[in-house]
């Protein structure tokens, strides 16, 4: 089959999609957008989030065919052109990326927190991220850089 779906802005089309590849595949494999990360492929560890029509998914989870038509925005799609966005920044300045395994999923989990809650609270932030995880830290750089994140970007309740 074919797919056409428009990601990070750009329409893009994968011919001899097999209905049962995931969306991550197509993503990294197909299209080489490679940030997502594979590591679980349950959807147990949020290495692959991605936006689906604007809302957090792992992409592991989901069927190529299902993107068809739709809208994917990948950790690539943060940054603009050969700026970081301030989460990603954020999490360098921070010190928040270890090995890099878990921070795609993380930066898009935590864009997606920022956007809808403005300035969230630790709880919060530690329930919003709660689907991701990481093995090398002890997630409490993380928490400054959705901190820094969140005060960069002016984010207000």
């Amino acid at each position: 089959m074919r797919l056409t779906c428009t990601v990070n802005g750009t329409e893009q089309q994968v011919d001899d999609v097999w209905e049962g590849e995931s969306l991550l595949y197509v993503l990294r494999e197909r299209m080489g957008l490679p940030g997502s990360k594979n590591a679980c492929e349950q959807g147990e560890c949020g290495s692959c989030t991605v936006y689906l029509d604007g809302l957090p998914v792992c992409a592991c989870l989901v069927a190529a065919g299902q993107a068809e038509g739709r809208q994917v925005g990948t950790v690539e799609g943060l940054a603009d052109a050969d700026t970081l966005h301030p989460v990603q920044q954020a999490f360098v300045d921070a010190g928040a990326v270890q090995c890099g395994f878990c921070t795609p999923g993380l930066l898009v989990a935590t864009h997606d927190l920022i956007t809808r809650t403005g300035r969230p609270s630790d709880a919060e932030t530690r329930e919003a991220l709660a689907g991701n995880l990481c093995r090398c830290t002890g997630y409490e750089k993380i928490l400054d850089a959705v901190r820094l994140a969140a005060d960069r970007m002016g984010a207000d309740r």
